[in-house]
């Protein structure tokens, strides 16, 4: 659990106020806001930095004012909304890339329950839903970022898609962060890990999506799209600090060369 003022900082920077109970309307706002504020990014793989799974990821998203990748920000969120009075647990996933299904563990998504029923929440994937989905019903959900739809999978999982196509398969079963260590190696280590190959922080807005892909800064307002290389390090360095917030005080390297193996989060 998260002391008070923790929490209170935690609210603070993603601009929601604390709930008057734990219901399905509070953690739904708590999501939204999550998302808005808190960029999916992977500079710390780039930067050399220790990647956490434990409270430490809250004090990167709070104190830090940074974001991360599903390793980091779900289990930050979780920390916070255990601390809210919800009843949280991981959901180990495997995403899909290519048509393929990547080893188990690949991917950390919540479950959490809130008046009486199950709900899948994730900050951390790039292209998630805004608000949680149900887990109960196999019919389409529509959501700010899309359709989206869970549908039971043939090894018991549980597979979620986005506008009829499938992004990753979670499970439903006992599993601890620490399960996740050696997958959280092999991206910060193997030399065709997708964290490795791509360099990346984006947030979605009101309206649209804001992502800086190493030089490459695209917006999205509705259906408009503008997409311009940025001239030297000095605008990278403005970039990030303007559109996420984030302050470096030096900026990432790429730390391996891509293999085709391209992350999208539009």
């Amino acid at each position: 659990m998260l002391d008070d003022t923790t929490v209170a900082a935690y609210l603070d920077r993603i601009s929601a106020r604390r709930p008057a109970k734990a219901d399905l309307e509070s953690l739904r706002n708590v999501q939204m806001r999550h998302l808005l504020s808190v960029p999916f990014e992977n500079l710390g793989y780039h930067l050399g930095e220790e990647i956490h799974m434990d409270e430490r990821a809250v004090d990167k998203v709070v104190q830090e004012r940074r974001g991360g990748g599903c390793y980091e920000v779900n289990p930050s969120l979780k920390f916070l909304l255990e601390s809210l009075g919800y009843e949280v647990s991981l959901l180990p996933g495997r995403v899909w890339i290519k048509g393929r299904l990547t080893a188990p563990l690949c991917h950390l998504a919540l479950k959490v329950r809130a008046e009486g029923a199950e709900w899948l929440v994730d900050v951390g994937f790039g292209r998630n839903s805004r608000y949680p989905l149900s887990l109960a019903t196999r019919d389409e959900q529509q959501d700010p970022h899309g359709s989206f739809r869970v549908a039971a999978a043939d090894d018991g999982g549980i597979d979620v898609s986005l506008n009829g196509t499938p992004q990753y398969r979670v499970y439903d079963i006992p599993c601890d962060i620490f399960d996740f260590g050696p997958t959280l190696w092999w991206y910060r280590t193997a030399p065709d890990s997708p964290f490795l190959q791509n360099l990346f922080c984006s947030l979605p807005t009101e309206n649209g999506r804001v992502t800086l892909k190493e030089d490459q800064l695209t917006l999205i307002v509705g259906t408009e799209r503008e997409s311009r290389r940025l001239s030297g390090e000095e605008e990278i360095r403005e970039a990030y600090d303007k559109w996420f917030g984030i302050r470096l005080e030096r900026l990432p390297v790429k730390a391996s060369q891509d293999n085709g193996i391209s992350m999208s989060f539009d």
